[in-house]
């Protein structure tokens, strides 16, 4: 069975504004047009899938009960909106913060592949044929570690990423204004793969 091309996407501030620790399903506001984004990945047979760092689990800020809470708010906003998710994969750990058993160097957090390897277990991925987007660093340097092609986004934390990219241990392939611009982008190299 071949295996599906996937587009990992950060949370926070790639599909949801960002509001610091999100702890409240009453905070989950999408961003806007990420839904439609998503969407158009589904409607081209892509597997999404989101892949996220919620160390305010560790930090004590919230409860993996209300962060699957949020994940079921996200989930219904974006179907609201004839969007799905294949997935939602995240790591609740802090290396230096917090309690055990959530204070612990792990190799889920990104720029660790971990949630990325699990998913591509689980759903039969391609990992190097497929795109992590997101709005920080540690999402490039995650994908790039898998051999995907990594995408910046300006929303959330993206033009603060992008003041200290001298920093980065790698560039992403593309920088985009939002979700749905990198989406047009991810389409043009799947369409230019094919021609």
């Amino acid at each position: 069975m071949s295996k599906h091309r996937a587009v990992f996407l950060d949370r926070d501030g790639t599909i949801c504004e960002e509001v610091g620790y999100l702890n409240s399903v009453h905070q989950m506001r999408l961003i806007p047009r990420s839904a439609e984004a998503i969407r158009r990945l589904n409607e081209h047979g892509f597997k999404v899938v989101v892949i996220t760092n919620q160390s305010g689990v560790a930090r004590g800020l919230i409860l993996e009960q209300n962060l699957n809470d949020i994940h079921t708010e996200m989930i219904r906003q974006l179907r609201e909106e004839g969007a799905s998710l294949d997935g939602i994969y995240y790591c609740p750990h802090h290396p230096t913060e917090g309690n055990p058993p959530y204070l612990q160097e792990c190799t889920c957090r990104k720029p660790a592949t971990g949630l990325l390897e699990k998913a591509a277990a689980d759903l039969n991925l391609n990992l190097s044929s497929s795109y992590m987007v997101g709005d920080h660093f540690s999402d490039i340097e995650c994908g790039r570690r898998v051999g995907a092609k990594t995408v910046l986004l300006l929303t959330g934390h993206g033009r603060q990423s992008l003041e200290r990219q001298s920093e980065w241990p790698s560039q992403p392939d593309y920088l985009a204004a939002d979700l749905y611009e990198a989406v047009n982008w991810i389409l043009q190299q799947e369409y230019k793969a094919i021609a």
